[in-house]
């Protein structure tokens, strides 16, 4: 049986500086007529960074569309045209004031692909070095090293809830990544 959906018609619903709002009307592949809601996202850069005394970085930031302070690693926006292999660069810089000396892809993510056509770079960095941080205007966030127990723990008990996080954190660990 064949999956695929065939766009009929797609009408551009909202378009602001971070994402536009498509609504699709489609045909699935049993030949029923839908439609689809679609947030098209330019994508993004999560690092799992460790320091040379092993412990990882992680940031904390206020969420605005949670209302809540986040426990996340590091990451960024996609700049538009922007190579994923420099955006982790910046932005594991411009968070947590460090540079790495050794970069590794750790693949990417689909945060939600019911809706959203966000994909996430995912990037082990090592061998770190303190430049100092500067975060992009308005964007207060503070990094801090944890252990692997440490971040394993707020994985458990709730306190880390972000998926990129726990994907990247996962997929390193998979990957025999010594974290």
């Amino acid at each position: 049986m064949e999956f695929e959906e065939k766009t009929l018609n797609s009408e551009v619903k909202f378009e602001g500086k971070v994402v536009k709002v498509l609504k699709d009307d489609i045909e699935t592949a049993d030949g029923h007529k839908s439609f689809r809601e679609v947030v098209v996202h330019n994508g993004g850069v999560v690092i799992v960074a460790l320091t040379n005394d092993k412990k990882i970085l992680l940031t904390k930031q206020y969420r605005y569309p949670l209302k809540n302070v986040n426990i996340e690693l590091p990451a960024g926006k996609l700049e538009i045209g922007e190579n994923p292999d420099y955006a982790c660069k910046r932005e594991l810089e411009e968070e947590t004031g460090y540079r790495a000396k050794n970069w590794k892809s750790l693949g990417f993510i689909y945060t939600s692909p019911g809706i959203c056509t966000e994909k996430l770079y995912l990037y082990f960095a090592s061998d770190l070095e303190f430049v100092g941080e500067h975060p992009d205007e308005g964007e207060i966030i503070k990094s801090k090293e944890f252990s692997l127990d440490e971040v394993f723990e707020m994985i458990n008990n709730g306190e880390i809830n972000d998926s990129k996080t726990i994907c990247a954190l996962t997929r390193a660990f998979c990957k025999g990544f010594q974290l």
